[in-house]
């Protein structure tokens, strides 16, 4: 075959082009067999016992790490001690790869403030700030505590998880009277939630931030029309924000507040009905049994969701933890 390529005089084309080419023909075809496949494999009932089975005999419930359902198992958690570095947009492989997601943050404007703490500001905060936060319109962490160099603002309230609601209602207001121009929607996360502002923006790009809602990991329990996981993040239209009203639990107590002022808790699933802003990390979410069906999870749950790939949107927006 290569000696008959060499003797056409119409083509130059050497061999080792020849097997490139046909080693990239083969993992194409691998790469998008995978991808058709990708549904038919996460409903297959072997192939998520045997995922679930590899996964527990690495990292699940047989092995010293802990299964981090509860905010209380990470209090203490710390970030990585050395600054977290960002591939620059100039860099060979990113370069011109931005045009579309810079077009949407133009027209999606997105105000993001971040619930931290003194304790936080080194082992957490920072790398928010390092990281996902760099992509949002206009950043800020909300702290008992100033510090330049987040910035954070000195909110007159206690730490702890008994003043988060207070905090989150201060929060609220220093945005309203300070940055409420500034953006079209305002996302509420913590420190060590991690969020996909692209994603985000995509989700709101056809929404209409003059009516009153906003969008989350809904749960179920003590408001009508359901609240939002604080961890996962949420994020209110500029109707919403302008419609607010210490103690008590901040998602809860912010879903009713909303309810209370007619704000409605928007649907965020994509068109198939997977989520996109979740309260744990993506593990928890991915493995199928992970979240106990008898656990407090499913039992909070607005939506019902799916085990395997299929509980996630391709355009997931948050994880938290």
């Amino acid at each position: 075959m290569f000696e008959t390529i060499r003797r056409l005089p119409s083509m130059n084309v050497s061999r080792p082009t020849v097997v490139f080419l046909g080693v990239g023909f083969v993992f194409g075809l691998s790469v998008s067999y995978l991808f058709v496949n990708t549904q038919r494999f996460t409903n297959n009932e072997k192939f998520l016992k045997d995922f679930k089975s590899n996964w527990e005999s690495n990292y699940g419930r047989k092995s010293s790490r802990p299964v981090l359902h509860d905010a209380h198992d990470l209090e203490d958690a710390e970030g990585p001690a050395s600054e977290v570095v960002f591939h620059s947009s100039e860099e060979d492989a990113h370069r011109g790869k931005y045009a579309v997601a810079k077009e949407l943050a133009q027209n999606v404007r997105v105000l993001c403030w971040i619930m931290t703490g003194p304790q936080n500001h080194v082992s957490k905060a920072r790398h928010v700030k390092a990281t996902w936060g760099k992509r949002c319109n206009k950043l800020i962490f909300m702290s008992s505590k100033a510090d330049k160099t987040l910035p954070a603002v000195k909110l007159d309230v206690k730490e702890g998880r008994d003043s988060l609601w207070g905090k989150t209602k201060q929060a609220f207001e220093y945005i309203y009277k300070k940055h409420l121009d500034d953006a079209d929607w305002f996302l509420k996360a913590d420190d060590d939630t991690y969020t996909i502002v692209e994603n985000l923006r995509h989700l709101l790009q056809d929404k209409n931030t003059s009516e009153p809602i906003f969008f989350g990991h809904k749960f179920k329990p003590f408001v009508s029309q359901g609240y939002f996981s604080g961890g996962a993040g949420y994020v209110l239209s500029k109707a919403a924000l302008t419609r607010q009203d210490n103690g008590g639990y901040e998602d809860v107590e912010m879903g009713k507040c909303m309810n209370k002022l007619e704000v409605e808790a928007g649907d965020s699933r994509d068109s198939v009905g997977r989520k996109r802003f979740f309260p744990f990390v993506p593990e928890h979410h991915l493995i199928p049994g992970h979240l106990p069906k008898d656990g407090w999870y499913h039992k909070y749950i607005f939506y019902p969701e799916e085990e395997g790939l299929a509980c996630c949107s391709d355009n997931a927006i948050s994880f938290h933890y």
